[in-house]
């Protein structure tokens, strides 16, 4: 049930409304919410969390997102955790954040369950080896159900279409109200001791993303329906408050995806097996460049900012059938485009037919003859030669028909670029943390370069539950 903001009326500055204030309905949010309540103890929690989407498409990213998380089990990280997201970031990552996340995980995790979150490892849409994955039973709508149910059961209110505007801070620095426009488009204020960002990024801010990204960023398409919900409001809010920033602000996470689809992430990832040409027919990136986890944001940004039209196509032959179990790489709800030759899959594509016709032919010629050692669960050494670009694995013939295609477009999951927090989710300004302001989740800047798979709602959770866990504190401390 949506629970409208009370109207703010004229206080003493010593008077509180709320203990916190959580700006966010994500994972990161929620966990929030919910730790304060519960560090709050038979205390009746003066907790709020205002959202500025509807209730019914409350959960941003999370809602849609698989959700994998880089353990083994819920009580075991992935071989090589904190090194690995060093490697990720080529070592621009603050080792101490990393740390935290990974001291952090398993007890979230256990938290997570004793609030009715369950966990398998099913087999992802990675074909290819990668660090091992767990996935809440459910994916991230159901992290969102049980945190939100929990909140409420523990005493937290809800605001939703409420959107923050700006953070309010005493003359010592401290904080001491959010700014919001409520429903109805009337402009509240509301006490509190501490906030706790949990936002989101900028990915459907145009003006930051051409600014940040390059021109045409602006166009990229969002991911899921949540993604638009993140503006940048949060990040805004915080400078204005005197945040300094962190991530890599050129940096984003995108996926390749079939633009015919209204599903969301309809990412098709078998792309290493084939080739991907552009409307001319041809060939522009080495789909066999590393394993699909290494190489997708590649792809994904490539056909964005220099294939012509913003779009390519993946082309395969009947021997994608081959690939035992390939179909969990294609997460599209909508059937390949198909053809008896290769002109009447580029005529159906509308691409230019003797452009495709004459780079399948050189590509052909130079893959090996000999396949047998073409292996899709692992990079195998069959590459091209004399081909430009390469074909470093998964070379082989394109002959059989009938033929087959997708057409790919980028998408855009988060940005990279954030406000600067530190291990115990403090916001850091010019003379250290700005007292009462958390963050947590994609509006903080912790990536750099490439995405490390499998932490994004990891870190939205524990840096949530330590954000909510410090905000409380703010009670007495200030």
């Amino acid at each position: 049930m949506e629970v409208q903001v009370p109207a703010a009326k004229p206080a003493a500055m010593n008077e509180r409304t709320y203990d916190v204030v959580v700006v966010g309905h994500g994972a990161a949010g929620l966990a929030a919410a919910l730790a304060a309540a519960e560090a709050a103890g038979s205390a009746t929690p003066r907790v709020l969390v205002i959202e500025r989407a509807p209730a019914a498409a409350r959960g941003g990213n999370t809602r849609w997102s698989p959700s994998y998380m880089r353990l083994e089990a819920p009580d075991r990280l992935a071989p090589h955790f904190e090194d690995d997201m060093l490697e990720t970031s080529g070592g621009r990552s603050d080792p101490a954040y990393i740390r935290r996340l990974a001291a952090d995980a398993t007890p979230v995790l256990m938290w997570l369950q004793q609030h009715g979150i369950t966990f398998d490892r099913p087999p992802n849409y990675f074909l290819t080896a990668a660090a091992p994955r767990i996935q809440p039973v459910g994916a991230g709508a159901a992290v969102v159900e049980h945190l939100a149910r929990a909140a409420r059961d523990a005493g937290v209110t809800f605001a939703y279409e409420t959107d923050a505007q700006s953070i309010e801070l005493a003359a010592d620095g401290c904080v001491t109200a959010l700014h919001v426009r409520a429903p109805g488009g009337t402009n509240e204020r509301i006490p509190t001791r501490a906030i706790v960002l949990a936002c989101g990024g900028f990915e459907c801010d145009p003006a930051a993303m051409r600014e940040h990204l390059g021109a045409g960023a602006e166009t990229i398409r969002p991911i899921t329906a949540g993604t638009a919900y993140n503006t940048g409001g949060g990040i805004r809010m915080a400078i204005a408050a005197g945040a300094h920033t962190a991530g890599d602000w050129n940096g984003m996470h995108v996926e390749p995806v079939d633009p015919r689809s209204d599903q969301p992430e309809p990412v098709v990832l078998t792309y290493p097996y084939g080739i991907v040409v552009d409307r001319h027919g041809k060939r522009f990136f080495d789909e066999g460049g590393g394993r699909v986890d290494e190489t997708w944001e590649t792809l994904a940004r490539t056909i964005h900012f220099a294939a012509p039209g913003r779009i390519a196509y993946a082309i395969f032959d009947a021997s994608l059938a081959d690939i035992p179990d390939y179909q969990r790489a294609v997460c599209t709800d909508r059937d390949p485009i198909r053809a008896a030759t290769i002109r009447e899959l580029a005529a159906a594509l509308e691409i230019d037919a003797a452009g495709l016709t004459e780079t399948l032919a050189a590509y052909n010629a130079a893959v090996p003859a000999d396949a047998a050692s073409f292996d899709a669960t692992r990079v195998d050494g069959l590459a091209s030669s004399g081909l430009t670009p390469p074909k470093s694995n998964w070379a082989r013939r394109i002959d059989r028909a009938p033929f087959l295609a997708y057409p790919l477009v980028c998408a855009i999951c988060y940005t990279f670029g954030g406000i600067k927090t530190d291990a115990e989710a403090r916001v850091i300004g010019g003379n250290g943390p700005i007292p009462g302001l958390f963050a947590a989740g994609e509006i903080t800047g912790a990536f750099y370069g490439k995405a490390p798979g499998g932490t994004s709602v990891l870190r939205a959770l524990v840096f949530g539950r330590i954000a909510g866990k410090r905000a409380l504190d703010c009670r007495t401390n200030g």
